[in-house]
This record gives structure tokens, C-alpha cells and sequence, in this order.
């Protein structure tokens, strides 16, 4: 299993190794890459490498993609506020009138709301998001994000990169990355919304 480290190289990582052939198995029409325990594990280390990473913990804030990525968010502002021993900003963004997209829907669409309450100016802020494919997402996130400040650094946390950029793009935290195929679906399910955590590639629909 490869999984991309800051800078954009990849290494092997023995334990995602061990992870995906622990829990690469059949679920319903899809393959089961991640189970609970997986994701929490990837949670954890994405949390260690953003303290890491960070020029000042003090600057530190955290946003969450809606929607997927605001639950994930709030999983690692827990985490890290616990090693710090003091709360992380963590607000949500959503970014649906930013899509380059969003005229060309069929239907209407539906506004989750923006919740940073603080000011982002002179902090670290760390996007997260569940998946990262094409990268027009964290594009529409990061014009989101600028209309309210101008943070000192922007990084991107994800749980799943999945590659296929069609935008100059990229994460600097990755849980796990996956080799698959434009057409191939990667459903990340979260306890908060489906019940349940897991990572699930399914198939192209016929």
C-alpha cells in the first residue's frame, strides 16, 4: 500500500500494509479498505503529524469539508487538543456555491452552512476532508476559506487519497492512498452520519 507523504513523495507503509490485507474483503458490491479500528489508527497518526508539522500549536486551527470532513475534523481537534491540553479552533466550511459545478446541478442545492467562529488571520489552518479525488473540492474550499481571512499557512488533511487530480492539487496529511480507477467509488462511511466506519471501493455501476 502506498501513502503519500508531505512534499508529494510516496513510501510503503507496512502498517496501511497490514491494515488493507486484514480488511480487504467483500462488502455488498465493493471491497472493505479501512474497518473502524483503521480509521481511528489513521486518525491518530494524521493528528501526530499535523502537531508536528505546525510552525506554532498556538496557531493551529482546524476545518472541516462538509460533510464528511467536518466529522473527521471534529475526531482529530479531539485528539489533538488532548495532547495539547488545550482546545484547537475547529470550525466547518461549505463550499457549494464555490463549486465550479454548482450552475450545472439538476437540482437544488443544499447549503450545510459555514461555522468558523474566529478569526483565521495569522493562524495554521489545516482543511480536512474524507476523500480527495479530482482536487475541485479543496479548490472550492480554499476560495471559501480566503473570503474570511488570510490565514499564515493552508494545509490539507485526508483520510483517503485516491489520486486523479485534474488540478494542481495535493494533501500533505494523507490516512491512507489508493490505487484505483477513475470510474471506481470510494465511500467513506462514518459512524456520525451511516452508523458505521468504514472505507468501501466499489465497482463502476452497469
Amino acid at each position: 500500500m502506498l501513502i503519500k507523504a508531505p512534499g508529494g513523495a510516496f513510501h510503503v507503509s507496512s502498517e496501511l500494509r497490514f491494515q488493507r490485507l486484514a480488511t480487504d474483503m467483500e462488502y455488498v458490491d465493493g471491497r472493505v479498505i479501512m474497518e473502524a479500528r483503521d480509521i481511528q489508527a489513521a486518525l491518530e497518526r494524521l493528528s501526530t503529524e499535523i502537531i508536528k508539522s505546525s510552525r506554532d500549536p498556538r496557531r493551529l486551527a482546524l476545518v472541516g469539508i462538509h460533510t464528511g470532513g467536518v466529522f473527521l475534523a471534529n475526531r482529530i481537534a479531539g485528539i489533538i487538543s488532548g495532547r495539547l491540553g488545550t482546545p484547537v479552533p475547529l470550525g466547518s466550511l461549505d463550499i457549494t456555491l464555490y463549486r465550479d459545478d454548482w450552475t450545472r446541478l439538476h437540482t437544488q442545492p443544499v447549503l450545510q452552512g459555514t461555522n468558523l467562529p474566529f478569526r483565521i488571520d495569522d493562524l495554521e489552518v489545516v482543511l480536512i476532508d474524507d476523500v480527495l479525488f479530482t482536487g475541485r473540492t479543496v479548490r472550492a474550499a480554499l476560495d471559501a476559506l480566503i473570503d474570511y481571512g488570510r490565514p499564515i499557512r493552508v494545509q490539507v488533511a485526508v483520510l483517503v487519497d485516491r489520486d486523479h487530480r485534474e488540478l494542481p492539487i495535493c494533501s500533505q496529511f494523507v490516512g491512507i492512498a489508493l490505487d484505483t480507477s477513475p470510474e471506481e467509488q470510494v465511500n467513506v462511511l462514518l459512524a456520525e452520519k451511516d452508523g458505521v466506519d468504514k472505507v468501501v471501493v466499489e465497482g463502476p455501476k452497469e
